[in-house]
């Protein structure tokens, strides 16, 4: 598994979790959809993305997404993020429209969160894995057990994190969350089938620059650059 590459930090953390045995399981049946031809998004050098984009001490933001994106060229770690070039995916739309709509962001011209990840957004699918045309291929195999932990992790050695859970699969993973020392936030997922349920209008880019500036904190950059200037 990709695990030999994951930032350091984090390897610190996790490394033992491994070696576990549904993680050796979830390994085995990595390798042997591999060996079947079967095509596995996203690559194994991008699986660990999330972590090693925000390291653990940075992490100022966790938004959960479900699992990666299964269409070719589109997931390279990141919940919700596409490479640029790539289109816009419809639910990173939605999350466009309602930052828009909530703080005044100017949608660029791509999907790319990757300067999200390094300003300390941790951008973490549940499920780290996903068979090419088969969303949630890869559920129940292992994945849910390591990013519990890597949820955690977070609560329990972090302060005062902003948790946006969108959709009842996010959320699930609120049960984990102590709303005392850290702003949980809910919403529908972003989907065309649920946005208009309940994410647009959820104000939570606003909610979260509030509960910032209450804690004396610096506010969080939105902001993405045009293509022309990014460095993913």
């Amino acid at each position: 598994m990709a695990e030999l590459r994951l930032q350091a930090g984090w390897k610190a953390l996790l490394g033992d979790w491994f070696e576990r045995p549904d993680m050796q399981a979830l390994a085995a049946f990595l390798r042997a959809e591999k060996a079947a031809g079967r095509r596995i998004y996203p690559p194994g050098r991008e699986i660990f993305a999330a972590l090693d984009h925000t390291p653990f001490e940075r992490v100022r933001v966790v938004i959960l997404g479900q699992d990666p994106y299964h269409g070719p060229g589109q997931a390279h770690g990141l919940c919700f993020s596409v490479r640029p070039g790539v289109p816009v995916p419809p639910s990173l739309a939605n999350i466009y429209a309602e930052l828009q709509r909530d703080i005044g962001f100017v949608p660029p011209d791509h999907g790319c969160l990757v300067p999200w990840a390094e300003r300390g957004v941790l951008l973490l699918n549940a499920v780290l894995t996903v068979e090419a045309g088969r969303a949630g291929s890869h559920q129940g195999k292992g994945w849910e057990g390591f990013t519990d932990r890597v949820v955690q992790l977070l609560n329990e050695r972090r302060e005062g994190l902003v948790f946006m859970l969108w959709g009842s699969y996010a959320q699930a993973k609120g049960a984990l969350l102590d709303g005392r020392r850290h702003l949980i936030l809910k919403a529908p997922h972003p989907s065309p089938l649920s946005a208009h349920r309940g994410f647009i209008g959820c104000a939570h880019f606003s909610r979260c620059a509030e509960w910032l500036a209450r804690r004396g904190e610096p506010l969080l950059d939105w902001a993405l650059p045009p293509r022309a200037e990014l460095s993913c």
